[in-house]
């Protein structure tokens, strides 16, 4: 079974400069719901890898953060997706740790604790350190246009990151590889009605 890493904000929900600090501050990008649902309706494990420095810097609690990802599974599993599973890093950038993309631990703790051939994997960001992790790692990466992606187009390290194909969003990327993947799944196109309407 094929896997997907996801980076989180940019990718999946909206990039705040200030961070997602609460469930308050979390939104859906346009057709990232949709996006999710085709992956599990195509039989791709999904996986959710995020730098979270707000946590290292004393502005969210991992408790917080925590709750904000179980929201994250359950309104995914309501509108017929499934997270496998989720990493985070909470470090700041200058604690030079393993976890935080560009550094490939996140995706090393998932690969083995799940048994995934990353060779065999994709990874969807909207960031080069995103695309660096995942090549580290051996996936085949997806740069989107949202979040951050459109003004990392535009740095000279593209060159050295050239990231396998650049999507305007995450459902982009998503059929872009189930075209890799030859994987039909025209039942799944269109959004559930009311697909973007969230449980209480």
């Amino acid at each position: 079974m094929r896997a997907v890493f996801l980076d989180r904000d940019g990718v999946i929900n909206h990039n705040r400069p200030d961070h997602v600090k609460d469930w308050s501050e979390f939104q859906f990008l346009p057709g990232a719901l949709t996006a999710l649902r085709l992956l599990t309706n195509a039989g791709f494990r999904i996986f959710v890898v995020t730098n979270q420095a707000a946590v290292g810097r004393g502005l969210m609690s991992i408790e917080t953060l925590e709750q904000i990802h179980a929201r994250l599974r359950d309104i995914a599993s309501y509108h017929g997706a499934q997270i496998d599973d989720i990493r985070y890093c909470p470090h700041r950038p200058e604690e030079q740790c393993h976890c935080r993309k560009p550094q490939p631990g996140m995706l090393e703790d998932l690969a083995a604790r799940h048994r995934i051939n990353c060779r065999e994997a994709y990874l969807v960001g909207d960031a080069l350190s995103d695309i660096a992790a995942g090549q580290r790692m051996g996936c085949q990466t997806i740069l989107v246009k949202t979040g951050r992606g459109a003004s990392e187009l535009q740095k000279p390290e593209l060159r050295r990151y050239q990231p396998s194909f650049i999507a305007p969003d995450l459902l982009g990327a998503v059929r872009w590889m189930l075209a890799e993947e030859a994987v039909s799944a025209p039942f799944a196109t269109l959004p559930l009605p009311g697909a973007f309407v969230l449980p209480q």
